[in-house]
């Protein structure tokens, strides 16, 4: 009989609650719309008027949106003379994913790794 491989430790209760804020700012429609839209321009990214145009979000509403993917480090922005561009933070929607998946994937291969690349 093979050896089963060692449990993962287990995240501590701060990275439950990290993970749990990510999962909640994306968990708008708009928000996930807006992340949605920056991995498709990642990773050069784009400009708030143009992330308004494409999802025809207001700008009012959308700064609220950006912040709130800002502040969970979802999304990253830099300004390049008057405009911010915002990119999809790609390493942290990485770990977020990975630390969904890792008990299923691993220990008791409740879904094939390779089911969940989707390209």
């Amino acid at each position: 009989m093979a050896a089963r491989p060692a449990p993962k430790s287990q995240p501590d209760d701060s990275q439950l609650t990290r993970y749990a804020d990510m999962f909640s700012a994306i968990g708008s429609d708009a928000r996930l719309r807006i992340v949605r839209l920056l991995l498709s321009a990642h990773p050069d990214g784009l400009i708030v008027g143009d992330i308004g145009s494409e999802l025809k979000i207001p700008n009012s509403t959308l700064s609220h949106h950006l912040d709130k993917l800002k502040n969970e480090d979802l999304v990253q922005v830099r300004r390049e003379g008057t405009f911010l561009w915002y990119s999809a933070n790609t390493p942290v929607l990485e770990e977020l994913l990975a630390f969904l998946f890792a008990e299923c994937c691993t220990r008791n291969k409740a879904i094939p790794a390779k089911k969940i690349t989707c390209c």
